[in-house]
């Protein structure tokens, strides 16, 4: 695996570089030699963060962590990037797809699901108009962390949802 790790507010030392490479380099089994993975090592305050991203043949493989200890961040976002692999393998590699960047091994292998995607619950609702800040407080008002509207200037359904950093994010449909 070729990786290109970059630090922001954090000189990358031999210690983390290594720390990265053994520990993202376990993904290594999945992936042929010549995969390039893209690290950011970030520190913002007590927030330690590593975002790893992978592109594979159109598709791309991404994971973001956070904790108070680098190493910490890096053994987690690893932990996540296997469980997706694993988890998602069939809609990873496609059907189509001669495998890209993965291994022959890991394409034909088989991996247990730990966690099937099922739907529990299905609700039903009438999204009534309203403006994305009424659509917060609606949603503040619920305690949740988004919430489904239809958008009174443009009469499209929207969404808007809580942000880690506390603020308010909205999705729109492009017209």
């Amino acid at each position: 695996m070729e990786f290109t790790i970059v630090g922001k507010n954090i000189e990358v030392t031999p210690g983390l570089r290594s720390a990265v490479e053994d520990k993202i380099g376990k993904l290594e089994k999945y992936f042929t030699s010549d995969t390039k993975v893209n690290v950011t090592l970030s520190v913002d305050k007590d927030r330690h963060k590593i975002e790893v991203t992978i592109p594979v043949k159109g598709k791309i493989i991404r994971s973001e962590q956070t904790s108070s200890d680098m190493y910490v961040s890096i053994d987690l976002v690893e932990e996540i990037i296997e469980r997706q692999l694993k988890k998602y393998k069939s809609k990873i590699i496609g059907k189509h797809q001669a495998g890209g960047n993965f291994k022959q091994e890991y394409i034909e292998g088989e991996f247990l699901d730990d966690e099937d995607i099922r739907i529990e619950r299905v609700k039903k609702f009438d999204p009534k108009p309203m403006y994305p800040e009424d659509a917060c407080i609606q949603m503040e008002l619920l305690g949740h962390n988004f919430f489904v509207f239809v958008n009174a200037d443009t009469d499209q359904t929207a969404v808007v949802y809580k942000r880690k950093s506390g603020s308010y994010g909205l999705i729109e449909p492009e017209i």
